[in-house]
């Protein structure tokens, strides 16, 4: 991707049941640099690229039970290809996750809660509920010599939170870079970051990485917090959102026949 793309630079524009996209993605690109200097201007913590935990207590209680997510994570994995690449899920993401080396396991996605899935993986989905301002969770998994294009995420309006779970042994060549700054994943250690700036990942190694995504609203002042709620209502009923959501429900009877075909 160009280095100053964005997610709504990359919307699908060809299929003739999307007819709205093309309107999505001009006002997205209008909104998004005006939304992000509201989000600037009201923050209530740092808007450098990287942040810190300290602003996020919860995260605390996440990392004393990361050993039980993490396995919670190793049984989904073992019904691997029932996970569906993200290009399967959004189409909007088809840039970037486009070689299908990247699969996602929703728990919770703009607010919408996957009952199954949630059921799957029972204690992760009790503590991520107990986020404040949660907007998504998920397990996501990149497979050896996977690579993420650069990127902006969509708004500054939140904030993406990585905890390890799953680290190749050769974590130092599993690499995310935020703007100008590599970082590498640890098992039961986050990181926190603002996924508005520019970002690509690489995972120049063997072994699959695991983590468990999560996505929370920036902490702000009133006029922030107001102008955030209204940009994710908007996103959440818009067919970037609804047509994962629909993606999701067909990939659910392929991860079904792959339970049942463990259990017989």
């Amino acid at each position: 991707m160009e280095k100053n793309s964005s997610t709504y630079d990359n919307l699908s524009v060809n299929s003739s049941r999307q007819n709205s996209r093309p309107l999505i993605i001009r006002v997205g690109k209008r909104l998004r640099g005006a939304m992000n200097k509201i989000s600037t201007s009201q923050s209530m913590i740092p808007t450098q690229p990287l942040i810190s935990s300290e602003f996020f207590p919860w995260s605390t209680k996440l990392i004393e039970n990361w050993e039980i997510i993490a396995a919670e994570a190793r049984s989904i994995i073992r019904h691997r290809e029932a996970v569906p690449p993200l290009k399967d899920i959004s189409p909007d993401h088809a840039r970037i996750a486009g070689d299908g080396n990247w699969r996602s396991f929703f728990l919770i996605g703009y607010g919408y809660e996957l009952p199954e899935n949630c059921a799957r993986a029972p204690r992760t989905a009790e503590l991520v509920r107990e986020i404040p301002d949660l907007n998504s969770a998920f397990f996501s998994i990149l497979e050896p010599g996977a690579v993420i294009p650069r990127h902006r995420g969509v708004s500054r309006g939140l904030v993406t939170s990585h905890l390890g779970l799953i680290v190749p042994a050769e974590h130092q060549k599993c690499t995310m870079l935020v703007e100008d700054t590599a970082v590498h994943w640890q098992a039961g250690q986050w990181l926190f970051f603002d996924d508005s700036y520019v970002h690509e990942v690489h995972n120049d190694t063997e072994d699959r990485r695991v983590i468990l995504l999560i996505q929370t609203k920036r902490p702000m002042r009133l006029l922030g917090r107001m102008a955030n709620d209204l940009m994710l209502w908007g996103i959440r009923r818009s067919p970037f959102v609804q047509d994962a959501r629909r993606n999701l429900d067909r990939w659910e009877e392929a991860f079904k026949k792959a339970e049942r075909n463990e259990a017989a």
